[in-house]
């Protein structure tokens, strides 16, 4: 045989198996899309919106990949759900927290489901990560995760005394008394501080309140978990802040027994 027609035959054998691949690569491609368990994550801060900036390859977060917003996943919620051929909603979460109405907002959209729900807790699910996670039916996080943290926080850094120090002088031009609470510039009156922590107790009493709901738990219970501290999986689950130490595995297999097919979680 002549060089040329080797070279012929080696290049029509490399077409033949690239397109046996591509043929095996679009069909296992295709079956993977065609799932039944709708995923969306919570991931970073978690705010009620976010703003986008015009990138070259589409809309680009301005607080980049780290940010989540309530109001993109409710209405992905909300869309699995009226979606027929989803069967479930699996909410991976990895958040330390962030605004306590996207929280709420999160677990009231997963309480309306009228499909299973689970939440994976990743690394962390913490203080309004939790909360959202807590409106889920069953929540499943690593015997390492990062749980809890049930408390509210304003706290804020007071550079009133470094402005001094460099001759900086404060105008104050308001027309409240309290209009210029919380201003970094300024020292915070006793009065002040009693204004942001009688929100603050309204907050942290909304939050114990909607956890000892969403997870069946006494109130004064979720009220001694509520200092703000978080706990690891194990932990967790002997509080009843969660209801299984488990992996993706372990919500494929909750799934399994709720539709009574085989769950095939989306990408």
């Amino acid at each position: 045989m002549s060089n040329n027609k080797k070279i012929l035959l080696a290049v029509l054998v490399s077409l033949l198996v690239f397109g046996v691949a591509k043929f095996f690569y679009e069909e296992t491609d295709f079956e993977i899309s065609d799932c039944n368990i709708e995923r969306i994550k919570l991931r970073g801060y978690l705010s009620t919106y976010v703003l986008y900036n015009n990138a070259s390859d589409g809309l680009e977060a301005t607080g980049g990949d780290d940010v989540s917003s309530s109001e993109e996943i409710v209405k992905a919620i909300e869309m699995a759900n009226k979606d027929d051929s989803i069967k479930a909603i699996l909410l991976e979460v990895d958040s330390f927290g962030g605004s306590g109405v996207a929280g709420q907002d999160i677990a009231e959209a997963l309480k309306r489901a009228n499909k299973p729900t689970v939440a994976l807790i990743k690394e962390s699910g913490l203080s309004a990560a939790y909360w959202a996670a807590s409106g889920a039916d069953y929540i499943i996080a690593s015997n390492i995760s990062d749980v809890g943290s049930i408390g509210v926080t304003m706290s804020y850094l007071d550079y009133s005394q470094k402005d001094k120090d460099e001759g900086i002088i404060y105008q104050e031009l308001s027309s409240g008394k309290f209009k210029n609470t919380g201003d970094p510039d300024k020292s915070i009156s006793y009065e002040e501080k009693e204004l942001i922590m009688r929100d603050i107790k309204i907050i942290h009493e909304n939050f114990v309140k909607d956890i000892s709901k969403n997870r069946n738990l006494e109130i004064d219970k979720v009220g001694k978990l509520a200092d703000g501290s978080s706990m690891l999986g194990q932990m967790a689950k002997e509080a009843g802040l969660i209801d299984k130490v488990g992996n993706i595995y372990d919500a494929e297999d909750y799934f399994a027994q709720k539709i009574g097919e085989e769950p095939i979680i989306c990408q």
